[in-house]
């Protein structure tokens, strides 16, 4: 039955109405997800009282990066490891230089600096970790794996220890609401579901659609396939700017930036440690090195540090990401054209 399916959906995608019904299927399933997943997390925070940026950083964090942790598993489990390794990197640029940059640009407002503080501290140790890996190593081992699996569980307990230490006590009244939790977290989980299906037929669907139309399959990845994984997020960024809660959205990025770094890539090295592909060349050297990882930490350091130390964001910030995002795609599609 599972096999029939699979060739019925494969078939769909090789033909063009197939792969119109599969993308708007997909857009409106993560649409709708996207709606659920934000309500039902706005939802456990009111709850326990706990702020929209600590719950956006880890619970909807975790969610909107699923289909990011099955790929690496899958790709690990297949000793194709390295995929992880460009696939961290350009969802966090992704995340960072466009998803967020869009609510910033269109809505910028101010934030929890105390809050703010400890997920941008683990970032920046993240990719502390990673560049020391990426730059002296130039390989990932399985310790190193698991360095980054502790990291990914201080930051949790950490943080969340902090959510309920600056959360107000539950009132009374609120203690015998467990069926409306119960209801929220199983909706949360429902929406995540909807959100990682509706981002697999999308990217499946566009890849069809854009190989039909002639284009590259190198411009492909570096610009659809890129922007479809990182869907869930763009989907809750903007569905959580359009309820009103730009702080579930901020949190949300930083903690799947988090996530990509510590999580994705710890289990792909854990189960199949590396070696730092060589990939494309600019001017000679690694694209990655000389160019992704710079930028991919160039890119937080201009969203999160002012928010940091002032405590808001504002409207240049995310013109500047956008800018940065848009230089970013042109770059890497010259790259593949063999033009530079």
């Amino acid at each position: 039955m599972l096999e029939q399916f699979l060739l019925w959906y494969n078939g769909l995608t090789d033909s063009l109405w197939g792969s119109l019904l599969l993308f708007a299927f997909g857009a409106l399933l993560l649409i709708k997800g996207g709606d659920w997943f934000v309500d039902s997390a706005v939802g456990i925070a009111k709850r326990f009282h706990v702020p929209e940026i600590l719950i956006g950083a880890t619970v909807v964090a975790i969610g909107t990066t699923l289909p990011e942790v099955m790929v690496s598993v899958t790709a690990a489990v297949n000793s194709n490891s390295a995929i992880a390794y460009g696939n961290a990197i350009g969802s966090i640029i992704c995340n960072t230089a466009l998803i967020a940059a869009l609510t910033i640009a269109i809505r910028p407002a101010p934030v929890d600096r105390k809050t703010l503080v400890t997920p941008v501290l683990f970032f920046f140790v993240s990719a502390a970790i990673y560049m020391v890996a990426a730059y002296i190593f130039g390989r990932f081992d399985r310790w190193l794996g698991i360095v980054m699996l502790i990291v990914f569980a201080a930051y949790m307990a950490i943080t969340i220890r902090k959510g309920f230490q600056n959360a107000a006590d539950v009132q009374e009244e609120q203690a015998d609401d467990g069926g409306a939790l119960l209801k929220n977290i199983i909706v949360l989980v429902i929406a995540a579901a909807l959100i990682a299906v509706g981002a697999d037929m999308l990217e499946g669907s566009s890849v069809s659609l854009a190989t039909m139309a002639g284009i590259p399959t190198e411009v492909v990845g570096v610009t659809i396939v890129a922007l479809c994984t990182s869907l869930p997020e763009l989907v809750t960024a903007v569905t959580a700017l359009a309820k009103g809660h730009g702080a579930l959205s901020l949190g949300n990025i930083i903690g799947a930036n988090i996530f990509n770094l510590v999580l994705v890539s710890g289990t792909a090295v854990t189960i199949s440690p590396f070696v730092i592909p060589e990939g494309s060349k600019l001017f000679g050297y690694n694209t990655s090195q000389l160019f992704e990882i710079p930028l991919m930490v160039a890119a937080m350091a201009i969203m999160t540090l002012p928010a940091v130390f002032k405590g808001k964001l504002r409207r240049w910030q995310g013109v500047a990401l956008l800018s940065i995002y848009v230089a970013f795609v042109v770059l890497q599609v010259l790259i593949a054209l063999g033009a530079i």
